[in-house]
Parts: structure tokens; sequence; C-alpha cells
């Protein structure tokens, strides 16, 4: 358990330096957007934060290996420690100055996932987790919402702006969900929409296709509070370029057969 608490150190030291980093740099003027697919921008604060955590990271875990957006295309499950990076999570909202964005670093310790950090860059605000201690905020333990009717519910997603062909099966499921519960929100950080769900927040949180990185530590949360997560298909194996799903036991339940339904 030590050795997990160690983990968490230091990838909140090392978001700490991006987060930090990040909020000192003024977003580049759109000509600098590089548009790496369709609606899907990096520009070279994404890329010097990255370097900056990895820098920390394998630094104070020297046998280590990250992974992350721009510095590998897939994730490495061989290896005691391999630390999964998103440097900008909300990379839009950052470039608009929209205040939803974060760093997030999971862990994947032997082949588990058993470290979580995520840090809201512009609150400030640290929220961590480790397989058996629990999910936090500072020294508030996170709890997942103990609502259990759907018609009260608030529910997190994102869109599949990444992937347009599959928006008419996302309506289809958006539909579904808006005319069964209090309201649907989304922000555009995945990683906060799971710390929202970890944090009781948010009830429940669907979206189609998110990668390892935008997700890896808001599992980790979700699950130490108290939540499932799984994908759309119901395996606990998120860490693909698919589809997750999270909330509390009953919620989760019930949002998987709405949107697998719908």
């Amino acid at each position: 358990m030590r050795e997990l608490k160690d983990l968490v150190d230091v990838a909140k030291h090392a978001a700490e330096r991006a987060a930090r980093f990040l909020r000192g740099t003024t977003p580049a003027s759109s000509r600098d957007w590089i548009e790496k697919g369709r609606h899907d921008f990096v520009t070279e604060a994404d890329r010097q934060a990255e370097a900056l955590i990895a820098d920390t990271l394998v630094h104070a875990v020297p046998e280590s290996r990250v992974v992350g957006e721009e510095l590998s295309p897939a994730v490495a499950r061989g290896g005691d420690v391999v630390w999964i990076v998103d440097p900008l999570d909300g990379t839009t909202n950052f470039l608009h100055g929209y205040p939803q964005y974060a760093v997030s670093i999971g862990a994947l310790v032997g082949g588990a996932l058993d470290v979580g950090v995520v840090h809201d860059v512009p609150r400030d605000r640290v929220y961590w987790g480790a397989s058996g201690l629990g999910a936090w905020e500072s020294e508030r333990r996170l709890q997942v919402s103990g609502l259990t009717e759907p018609r009260q519910a608030l529910v997190g997603t994102g869109f599949p702006f990444k992937n347009l062909p599959l928006l008419r099966r996302y309506l289809d499921q958006f539909a579904a969900v808006m005319g069964a519960t209090s309201g649907i929100r989304r922000a555009g950080a995945a990683a906060l929409d799971l710390v929202d769900v970890a944090a009781g927040r948010l009830d429940g949180f669907w979206e189609l296709t998110l990668a390892p990185w935008d997700v890896a530590a808001g599992v980790v949360l979700v699950r130490e509070a108290g939540g499932v997560v799984t994908t759309l298909d119901g395996s606990p194996d998120v860490l693909q370029h698919g589809s997750i799903v999270a909330g509390s036991l009953v919620l989760h339940k019930w949002l998987m057969d709405v949107v697998r339904s719908a």
C-alpha cells in the first residue's frame, strides 16, 4: 500500500508541474493550432506539458514507462509501472479560454490500473486515488452519488466529435437518457467528468469514443469512490479506444440498459 501512495505522490508532483506550466501559458493563436484529425487539435502547450510530466515520472521511477497521446500510439502493459498520461485533457477548452481542462495521470502497476491523479488546472484542485486507498480531494474522501431514482439523475456525456458516423447512434442514446433523467451535461474534459462522478456531482457518465489517456486516472477515482466503470459491452477493461459507462452500482446498470437499448 505504501508503494502505491509513493506512486500517487510522484504523479501529483508531475501533474502540479504541468498544471503550473499551463496556467502560465497563453493559449496559442488559432493559426498555430495543429489539427491532427477532424476537431482534434494539439499545440506546443500539450507537448511541453507532456515532456515535463514524462521527465518528472521517469526521474522519480527510472524503471517505469510513460505512454501518452503524443508519446505512444498504444498502451504498453508490460513492465512494473506504466504511466498513462494526458497532459491537457480538454485542449479545445484550453484554447478557447473555457475553464474546464486538466492534467490526467494514471498508472498500471504490474498490469493492473491502480493509481490515478487528476489536476483541475483552472481551479488548482487535485484529485487522487489508488487501489485499496480510496479516492480523495485533499483530505476529503470522495463517494459516488447515493441517488437511486434515474428521473432525478444528472448525467454527464461526451460527443463523438472525432467519429461523426457514430453521431446518429449517439443522438438516439442522448434522447433516451434525456427523456428519463433530470438533465445531461457535456463539459468537454472526460477526466473531470469522471472526477465529478467520483465526487457525486454527476450520477453517471457515458461516452462512445475515448482513448486510454482520457480515462485511466478518472476510472481509478470512480472505482475507489464506490462506483462502477465498464465499456458499453460490460467489460471492465476500459483501456481501449472505445466506449465507457460510469456511475454508482445502481445507476451504472440503469444507464447501461438505457444506452444499449436506445
